[in-house]
């Protein structure tokens, strides 16, 4: 039997959406206002929460009509779905909210706002408990704030700017130069071992910040002039000493925290050789096999000892693709 190689088993995350962008409807203005009073608004608050259904998955919107008869100036256009246009705004908890526990992502509990069966949820730690189309939103509402929060001054000569296209530009006040929402490339890449077709150890790496036992494939942004393979090389290299070869692209999320999009990619590495983590980055890094990254993937979120016991393991949170592409890995067949 022929063993194909690891591809990713599942979308990532916050790569999943289904709403169309209508992207040509963001310089129509009459269109959008004639279909505002069918239209549902997410609201956004300071510290970038939107509410949900308490147990449910999908987000609390609002009617649009709550808040004039057309789209205020900072309202922002995120799409069409099932013929109902969806919109963005800024929005704070109403009245005395409870502060509750909910579960997160991250395998640690988040204080959240509850107000009148809704929380107000984060889209890093509560993305994966969203359905397809609350991510894809929440994702794309997120990315366009965070961008305006820093699109205020032009890039040319320092005027303020104000938003067009529904918050899909911004435009000097001055020059009239316009701006759109930037991305920074960056790759995320899982090394296996040269042991058959994928490998039976993994490369997993931890930074100093993380919480105890926290471990990872290794990531790191694209430089100017750089290919993304290149860029795979260099960042193994630079963080864990470790050249890797057979490069292979397996999918890629937007990472909104505040402006990323993680390319995933595979490579292959010699465990043999001695690894260097670099100092005051990388903590410590550690091939890890197959059966140890399994067991971490049952523990559900709970610390395993792995290598012998010699380490304890805690898997990236279900919000990342890092999850997505060692799950895949770690379930793959063998060869």
């Amino acid at each position: 039997m022929t063993v194909a190689p690891f591809t990713l088993g599942r979308v990532p995350t916050l790569s999943r959406s289904t709403v169309d962008r209508q992207e040509m409807l963001r310089t129509n203005p009459e269109r959008l206002r004639t279909r505002w009073a069918d239209a549902q608004v997410m609201l956004l608050d300071k510290q970038l929460r939107t509410p949900v259904r308490e147990g449910e998955r999908v987000l609390a919107t609002r009617k649009a009509l709550a808040y004039g008869e057309e789209p205020p100036a900072d309202a922002v256009f995120l799409g069409e779905w099932q013929g109902v246009d969806h919109w963005s705004l800024p929005g704070e908890p109403e009245g005395e909210p409870e502060i509750v526990q909910q579960p997160g992502s991250w395998g640690v509990p988040e204080e959240v706002p509850r107000v009148d069966g809704e929380l107000w949820v984060t889209l890093r730690a509560h993305g994966d408990q969203l359905d397809d189309t609350a991510a894809g939103l929440f994702t794309t509402a997120q990315a366009l704030r965070l961008w305006h929060r820093q699109a205020r001054f032009c890039v040319r000569d320092g005027s303020p700017t104000h938003l067009v296209q529904f918050g899909w530009a911004s435009k000097c006040e001055s020059c009239g130069r316009e701006e759109y929402p930037r991305t920074d490339p960056a790759v995320i890449c899982l090394v296996h071992d040269e042991e058959g077709v994928n490998g039976e150890h993994v490369l997993l790496a931890r930074q100093p910040v993380w919480p105890p036992g926290r471990f990872s494939v290794l990531a790191g942004f694209v430089e100017a002039g750089e290919s993304l393979e290149d860029c795979c090389a260099r960042e193994i290299r630079e963080e864990v000493g470790a050249d890797v070869h057979d490069v292979r692209y397996l999918g890629s999320q937007p990472w909104p925290f505040p402006r990323s999009i993680m390319l995933g990619f595979t490579a292959r590495a010699d465990p043999a050789r001695p690894l260097v983590p670099a100092d005051g980055e990388i903590e410590t890094a550690m091939w890890v096999p197959r059966a140890d990254v399994r067991a971490a993937f049952e523990a559900g979120g709970r610390p395993v000892r792995v290598l012998d016991g010699a380490s304890e393991l805690i898997l990236p949170g279900n919000a990342s693709i890092a999850r997505v592409m060692l799950e895949a890995w770690a379930y793959a067949e063998r060869g």
